[in-house]
C-alpha cells in the first residue's frame, strides 16, 4: 500500500469517527432532557408549560420556606418573606430581592435545590428568575418573582418544604464558573 492510499483510509476512518461523534452529541440533548424529566432534576426544562386543571386541596396546608445564598458573590439575596403557607394546587407568588454591593457589572445564574428532594416531582414554576442569567449593574437592586405551585400530589405527610436558590458567578465568556459538589445542593 502506497502512501495515498494509506491517507485515503485514514481520511475515512476520519469522517466516519467525525460523523458518529456528531451524531452522539447530537443525541445528547434529548437523552439528558429525559433523565432530567425521570428524576426530577433541573425542573428549568419546563418553564414553558401550562398549569394543568389542577383542583386546589384546601384541606391541606404545606409551609414552603424560601432560603437564598450566595457563592462567590459580592451580592446580597433574600426572599421578602421567610416562608409561605400554600394549599397544594394553589398559585403562589414569592419574591426575592438582590443587591450588587460591588462597583462593576456581574452576570450571575441562580441553581434551585430542594428539600425534601421528591418535591422536585410537585412544584411546577411557571416564573422564576434561575430560568435566565441575571446581569445586575454595579450597586443595582432588583426584585425578582417567582411563580410556582405545589401539585396536590405530593404526599400527604409532607407539610413543610424548602425552596433554596443559590446563586453563582457566571465567567466573562458566559460560561458558569462553577465548582459545584452534589453535597453542596
Amino acid at each position: 500500500m502506497n502512501v495515498t492510499e494509506a491517507n485515503s483510509v485514514v481520511l475515512r476512518k476520519l469522517l466516519i469517527f467525525t460523523v458518529i461523534m456528531f451524531g452522539f452529541g447530537f443525541a445528547l440533548v434529548p437523552f439528558y432532557e429525559k433523565i432530567c424529566e425521570v428524576t426530577g432534576l433541573n425542573n428549568l426544562l419546563q418553564a414553558d408549560t401550562l398549569v394543568e386543571n389542577t383542583q386546589v386541596d384546601t384541606a391541606r396546608w404545606v409551609t414552603v420556606e424560601l432560603d437564598a445564598n450566595t457563592r462567590g458573590l459580592p451580592w446580597q439575596f433574600k426572599p421578602l418573606q421567610s416562608s409561605v403557607r400554600v394549599h397544594p394546587g394553589e398559585l403562589t407568588q414569592v419574591v426575592y430581592e438582590v443587591r450588587n454591593n460591588s462597583d462593576r457589572e456581574i452576570n450571575g445564574q441562580a441553581i434551585p435545590s430542594y428539600s425534601p428532594q421528591l418535591l422536585g416531582k410537585h412544584l411546577k414554576k411557571l416564573e422564576c428568575f434561575c430560568f435566565s442569567k441575571q446581569v445586575l449593574k454595579p450597586r443595582e437592586v432588583r426584585q425578582m418573582p417567582v411563580q410556582f405551585l405545589i401539585e396536590p400530589g405530593l404526599p400527604t405527610d409532607i407539610n413543610t418544604v424548602t425552596i433554596s436558590y443559590t446563586f453563582f458567578e457566571l465567567g466573562n465568556d458566559n460560561t458558569a464558573s462553577l465548582d459545584i459538589n452534589a453535597d453542596q445542593i
